[in-house]
């Protein structure tokens, strides 16, 4: 099926009812990244986000005291205005690190598109930056006075902000890896498959490989189904990876489960054989062919 095919049915499928608050990334075709496709991904955003906003105050909050105690004139107020602003926009700014991350996790393939994150860590210092300096200038506005901001200030705080959207990354590394430790792949054998409004509820194990297709993935059932949902083939990746889906091609994600046969294309690249079906196996991703050849005796 082809995207072409796929998008009438979508809007389709999305139909003309109010909308849920929830629904928001789904209009915008960002759910399947946003949100991810299984719990673990929602838990992740939820768990950093909550752990984002209590560290993020309790630094401003430090910061508050100091400055306040730094004042020649003692004024409260102010700190409170500097320190508040920069709170409530890196929170506004927070989903732009997350969206960034579901596009490129850590174990992205190929590699390069960890580069997305150099222009994503420049948006969310914009949004941050911008943000407070933008809200700062209100304040002092209703008071009668003039907030100061200039090129230095921006360069000063988008080296800091280089530095918090890094580990803003590290924080979904960590929480995403321990919620994976307590969720054994055996206590979720469902995967649901999002195309708008549309969830599909399959079964891991009839799943035989994913592909992608233009702005979709394609899920490759035993059935013969073709099912499409709007979402880059790396966050799949990231929902599957530790439940034996193996990147075999920069389009490509197999269920090791469902190979049957490896057979040598020439120059080290492979057929993979699910059963009636056949996928590609660049010679660019060795650990996937080691994988499949050690734990299928092929």
């Amino acid at each position: 099926m082809s995207q072409s095919d796929a998008q009438p049915k979508s809007a389709k499928a999305s139909g003309g009812g109010p909308r849920r608050i929830g629904d928001t990334w789904q209009g915008l075709g960002l759910s399947g990244v946003f949100f991810g496709t299984s719990g673990t991904a929602r838990k992740t955003f939820r768990y950093a986000f909550v752990a984002t906003a209590a560290i993020v105050a309790v630094i401003n909050i430090l910061n508050v005291i100091s400055a306040e105690h730094d004042m020649a004139h003692p004024n409260l107020l102010e700190p409170l205005i500097w320190e508040g602003s920069s709170w409530l926009t890196i929170m506004v700014a927070f989903p732009i690190v997350w969206l960034a991350w579901r596009l490129a996790p850590f174990k992205v393939r190929p590699r390069a598109l960890l580069l997305i994150h150099l222009p994503a860590a420049l948006v969310f210092a914009i949004v941050h930056i911008g943000g407070f300096i933008a809200l700062r200038g209100l304040a002092y506005g209703m008071m009668g006075s003039h907030y100061p901001s200039g090129w230095a200030q921006f360069f000063y705080e988008l080296r800091k902000d280089g530095f918090g959207y890094v580990m803003f990354l590290a924080g979904f590394a960590l929480i995403e890896h321990l919620l994976r430790q307590q969720q054994p792949v055996a206590a979720s054998p469902t995967f649901d498959i999002r195309d708008g409004a549309k969830l599909t509820r399959v079964m891991l194990a009839d799943i035989l490989a994913v592909t992608s297709a233009g702005n979709y993935v394609e899920f490759l059932m035993q059935d013969g189904r073709r099912l499409l949902m709007r979402t880059p083939l790396s966050a799949v990746e990231s929902d599957l990876a530790e439940r034996g889906f193996v990147r075999t091609h920069r389009s490509w994600l197999v269920n090791e489960k469902a190979v049957t046969g490896l057979t040598p294309e020439g120059s080290g690249d492979y057929e993979v054989g699910l059963g009636g079906l056949t996928a590609p196996l660049s010679r660019r991703f060795p650990a996937a062919l080691a994988r499949l050849r050690g734990e299928n005796s092929l």
